[in-house]
């Protein structure tokens, strides 16, 4: 929607939420204004689409007159006041409903609660849209589900958007509002962000509080879905902020992110994976990606060809998450298990069955990628892949038809390891096939370099739009 390097755009729903704050100040535009367009947007974008489960523009009308007045006295409440945003349909949201894409949650309520990041959200005066589409509590890589039907891809609506974050990431891409909010436990912010064309980044695992206390337990994270990389690092200062209710939470950042988003990169030394040495990569993808890294390497950057040297821990990660699944599907009300997904009914059966043996195997294997990563890192300051090895595929599907694959993780082989890890990776557009449809390349960072991995994404797609 917006080229970092191009003139801001004069249409609201073009601009970046940078630009709406600086139309803001510049007093050329209200966050009325920019709401009322936005609203528009989705009026005539999302029944092809798909991306919002819920949609209030009363509230969000309401907040923008708020925004307008504090605007217009010179009081701004916070970092992106007035920018409108949606929020996916897991995260507690005061007054409305979190069904988690599942036809078994009463949207009855009451829901009286922000989740730490609604309410961080809120307290920065942002306009609240509505809530984006998810697959049934976050569980797989596309978005679709019993409750709210299948969520396309904005580039080529035969198409999947991704997921578990595809709402939202759609939302972002077909201009339905400049940022969103995803979940990320095993890719689901960067799958649709790759998919989708748009910026996805998954921070060190407790850099943004959540609560409830999420059933993936240190899988799960949360993160901004933009369109680019300064507007992540904004959403960032604000999501980070702490809440009393995560006790994994980490402390605050001494510096902010914005602020060190500019800092120089150049020099850094970048190890280069485009298999992670086990993946295979459609040509078309693999070829976009390369020509993205060696355009890196060229604007100063000391690129490596270098795998990281642990094996696929798919088999692992899949327990993890199946017994992450079977926790909360077990706290659904009766009769639950036979309205869900089909699908997710399996892995709720596989999760039943990971005993306490099982499932201490597989975090350590999950210690053992972190470790051979901590050590990877002592020798490379980021590391580089693709973020997926595939376009987005049909949409209706859990897996690429016609290949033989039967679980999600199959085909996102790229994205799983590193919330094992709990790194900061984020995935950001190189360019799109022939068919039109996008590409993202991932840049992950060690422990707690979350700043790192935002300055050198930035660096990175100014380079790539030049």
């Amino acid at each position: 929607m917006s080229n970092p390097r191009n003139t801001p755009p004069t249409d609201p729903v073009a601009m970046t939420a940078v630009e709406l704050v600086s139309a803001y100040a510049a007093g050329v535009l209200s966050p009325v204004e920019a709401t009322e367009a936005v609203l528009e947007t989705i009026t005539a974008r999302d029944e092809a689409v798909n991306a919002f489960c819920l949609v209030d523009p009363d509230r969000a009308l309401v907040q923008a007159k708020e925004s307008e007045a504090r605007w217009q006295s010179g009081h701004v409440r916070g970092l992106l006041d007035g920018v409108p945003i949606s929020i996916k349909d897991i995260f507690l949201t005061e007054g409305w409903p979190t069904r988690r894409g599942s036809t078994s949650i009463d949207p009855g309520g009451p829901w009286t609660e922000d989740s730490p990041v609604a309410a961080r959200l809120r307290a920065d005066g942002m306009v609240f849209l509505g809530k984006t589409t998810t697959p049934e509590i976050a569980w797989k890589a596309v978005t679709d589900s019993p409750l709210t039907g299948i969520t396309r891809n904005p580039a080529d609506p035969t198409t999947t958007a991704g997921g578990s974050s595809g709402g939202s990431a759609a939302a972002v891409a077909a201009g339905m509002g400049p940022v969103s909010v995803g979940t990320d436990g095993g890719g689901s912010i960067r799958i649709p962000a790759s998919f989708c064309g748009i910026v996805g980044f998954k921070p060190t695992h407790g850099r943004i509080p959540l609560y409830p206390a999420s059933p993936f337990g240190p899988l799960a994270h949360a993160g901004p879905m933009t369109r680019t990389v300064e507007d992540a690092a904004l959403l960032m200062d604000i999501l980070s902020l702490p809440d009393p209710r995560d006790p994994t939470a980490l402390a605050p950042m001494i510096t902010t992110f914005r602020g060190q988003m500019t800092r120089d990169v150049r020099g850094l030394t970048v190890a280069y994976s485009p298999t992670l040495g086990y993946a295979e990569v459609d040509p078309e993808v693999a070829g976009l990606v390369d020509a993205a890294v060696r355009r890196l390497a060229e604007a100063e950057l000391r690129v490596i060809d270098a795998d990281p040297g642990f094996e696929d821990p798919r088999e692992a990660f899949e327990a993890l998450w199946a017994a992450g699944a079977a926790t909360m599907l077990a706290k659904l009300p009766e009769g639950a298990r036979e309205r869900v997904d089909p699908a997710l009914r399996t892995v709720w059966e596989r999760g039943d069955g990971v005993g306490a043996v099982e499932y201490l195997e597989a975090r350590d294997v999950a210690a053992r990628v972190g470790i051979r990563m901590g050590e990877f890192h002592t020798a490379y300051d980021v590391l580089i892949t693709p973020t997926m090895p595939i376009t987005a595929f049909e949409a209706g599907h859990d897996v690429p038809p016609g290949s033989g694959m039967h679980s999600w993780a199959q085909w996102t082989p790229f994205t799983y390891p590193f919330n094992m890890t709990q790194q900061p990776a984020i995935s950001i557009p190189v360019g799109t096939t022939a068919a039109g449809l996008p590409v993202g390349l991932q840049i992950v960072g060690p422990r707690h370099s979350d700043d790192l991995v935002l300055a050198l994404a930035r660096y990175a797609e100014l380079v790539i739009a030049a």
